[in-house]
């Protein structure tokens, strides 16, 4: 089996590749090659697999052809520019997140190989005002470009595939949290800021109210996602292919309060400061979501703060806090 990962320096990206490496397998098929491609070059861990790095710009002429050309089985489709990037540099986020895309899904089509498809879509495809629980048939109208942007693919992923282009499956992500290592430039950072670095006695700023509720799952969990989306019998889907991911809904309270339980002392390090762009984006994002389709397909995710948190610890922190956590 041949599997192409595109933005696989990226968090989800590189954590998926090193899954895939360390198994060996998917769905049951050994893996014989993986592609990693990103604007950076991804840095793999050792493996017997074959594996190619290749790095460019999707948009580029060609170079989503020359990405396809081994007619991959299976490709993961997770390059773009975060939400806060993309709303900030209009031009760059259409020319990264709908032109990239754009690009691929037609390298693909070209190919005539139909290969299985995952697409990292997001919850911000939808857009208020919105009932307390987000159903799945409720309707994706966007109010950022990063929504818009992704709402764009999963149109065109639905359509290549009606047409026997591809087999695909598009993920409209939750907020993945607790992410390791810096700050982005997602909207949606400080939802990790404020648990990442308190944890290691670093202060972290607070953009939005206490009692604001979002939904999350851990980088694992969207691992997950990913991996479950690539061997999932997709006549169980349906035509709608896009599916809104399972997820942990809870307030920023709740998020401290979790935090708290680990290390009492460190949401003392959370400074609430109100940040007017962050909050313009964030509020226009759903809270809740039934996610019935995908758990009723096999997807899971944490079902408590207090494990998204252990998550971290123990794949990001290995498995206890460092010495340079507040003392407690």
């Amino acid at each position: 089996m041949r599997i192409l990962i595109t933005g696989a320096a990226g968090m989800i990206g590189a954590r998926l590749a090193a899954r895939l490496l360390a198994e060996g397998t998917l769905g049951g098929q050994r893996i014989s090659h993986l592609t990693l491609h990103d604007v950076i070059a991804p840095t793999p861990p050792p493996s017997p697999i074959a594996v190619a790095t290749v790095t460019g710009d999707l948009a580029c002429v060609g170079a989503a052809e020359a990405l396809v050309s081994n007619r991959p089985d299976v490709v993961f489709h997770l390059a773009g520019i975060v939400s806060g990037q993309a709303e900030a540099d209009f031009a760059l986020g259409y020319a990264v997140n709908l032109d990239g895309t754009r690009a691929l899904w037609d390298a693909i089509r070209l190919a005539g190989h139909a290969p299985r498809v995952v697409y990292a879509s997001t919850a911000a495809v939808f857009g208020g005002p919105f009932p307390d629980v987000v159903p799945d048939d409720f309707a994706p109208t966007p109010l950022s470009s990063y929504g818009a942007q992704k709402l764009v693919g999963e149109v065109i992923l639905a359509d290549y595939t009606r047409r026997g282009c591809m087999d695909g499956v598009g993920l409209r992500l939750p907020t993945i949290c607790v992410r390791p290592g810096t700050p982005n430039r997602a909207a949606s950072g400080f939802y990790s800021s404020i648990i990442r670095e308190p944890l290691v006695g670093l202060p972290a700023t607070l953009p939005v109210p206490l009692t604001w509720v979002h939904t999350h799952a851990s980088p694992r969990a969207a691992v997950g996602f990913f991996i479950h989306a690539a061997t999932l019998d997709t006549v169980l889907i349906g035509p709608r292919r896009n599916l809104v991911m399972p997820g942990l809904s809870c307030s920023v309270a709740d998020q401290i309060a979790a935090l708290a339980r680990v290390a009492p002392a460190a949401p003392a390090l959370i400074r609430q400061k109100e940040d007017p762009a962050v909050w313009a984006i964030v509020k226009t994002w759903p809270q809740r979501f039934a996610a019935s389709r995908a758990r009723d397909l096999g997807f899971q995710a944490e079902t408590s703060f207090d494990d998204i948190i252990a998550v971290h610890v123990e794949d990001a922190l290995g498995g206890q806090l460092p010495t340079t956590a507040p003392s407690f």
